[in-house]
């Protein structure tokens, strides 16, 4: 079983913010795959279906950004799945808007979310989906910005790019990450297209 995780912050004031790109493109994905996320396991909301003939244990943590890496630990551990079978959705401030990329492994580049789910898998090798969402004038900007709502400019893509993101992990599923990041690296969807 393949372990897709969305990252994100639960609650309706983080809904639409720059922080929960991950969750958005996991509802994308559940959308899709007619996968209910219902169920509660470990502080997380988790669905489980098939995305291109793959199964597939969907979830949300619900312990906000920088605590998430537990939920995941234990589901991790209570579904017998490895660390590189796990896909992890999120935002990623060193990417423009408009961008999504695909990566196995690698570091946290500061990233709250991602150090937590390194500290409790115990290793990097599971594979990110990055949503870009562009980063502020200033450093001291980071927390507020990231926690903000997109601009109506973003809104008015952010469905093309959730799909975008979401067909990239059906890719991943159906053709390995090599596949798939030939397809969709080099893509940029911008507020002009929609």
């Amino acid at each position: 079983m393949n372990f897709v995780v969305g990252l994100g912050n639960p609650g309706i004031r983080y809904q639409l913010s720059r922080h929960n790109a991950g969750f958005l493109v996991l509802d994308q994905l559940a959308l899709q795959y007619d996968i209910p996320i219902q169920q509660t396991l470990f502080d997380a909301h988790i669905g489980r279906g098939k995305i291109a003939g793959t199964p597939v244990l969907l979830a949300k943590p619900q312990s906000f950004m920088n605590l998430s890496g537990a939920a995941v630990g234990k589901l991790a551990d209570y579904f017998r799945i490895d660390t590189a079978s796990i896909i992890v959705l999120h935002d990623d401030l060193d990417l423009p808007f408009g961008t999504v990329r695909l990566k196995a492994g690698g570091g946290h580049a500061g990233h709250k979310g991602l150090i937590s789910l390194i500290h409790h898998l115990g290793g990097t090798e599971f594979i990110r989906v990055r949503f870009g969402i562009g980063r502020p004038l200033r450093k001291s900007m980071v927390e507020g910005y990231v926690l903000e709502r997109f601009s109506e400019d973003e809104l008015k893509s952010l469905l093309l790019l959730t799909r975008e993101a979401a067909d990239a992990v059906t890719d991943i599923l159906s053709g390995g990450i090599q596949a798939a990041m030939d397809k969709h690296h080099g893509k940029k969807i911008s507020v002009e297209e929609v």
